[in-house]
């Protein structure tokens, strides 16, 4: 089992800026990828980046330029760095991690962008 704890979620102006983090516990040496996915009001839950065990990264073309996802192996923590929100960023953000045989979800955070 994968325990997947997020933060960093808030209330932010058009073209701020937030940090989530996403801290895994439990059996975390099964892992090998770790992703973070948004659901908006009346949306499908969609990806916004991944990341792999050797630092292979994705984006969304949505965010790609503005969000950066890095991971502290050591703190098993994964970060997704939002820079220049824009009131469509606005949803739950939820952190995955992945291993071989099953996906962990953590509860969420919500980020609202707005003035």
């Amino acid at each position: 089992q994968v325990q997947l704890v997020e933060s960093g979620g808030g209330l932010v102006q058009p073209g701020g800026s937030l940090r989530l983090s996403c801290a895994a516990s439990g059996s975390i040496s099964r892992i090998n990828t770790m992703g973070w996915y948004r659901q908006a009001p009346g949306k499908q839950r969609e990806l916004v980046a991944g990341i792999t065990n050797d630092g292979r990264t994705n984006y969304a073309d949505s965010v790609k330029g503005r969000f950066t996802i890095s991971r502290d192996n050591a703190k098993n923590t994964v970060y997704l760095q939002m820079n220049s929100l824009k009131s469509e960023d606005t949803a739950v953000y939820y952190c995955r991690a992945g291993t071989a045989w099953n996906v962990y979800w953590g509860q969420g955070t919500q980020v609202t962008v707005s003035s």
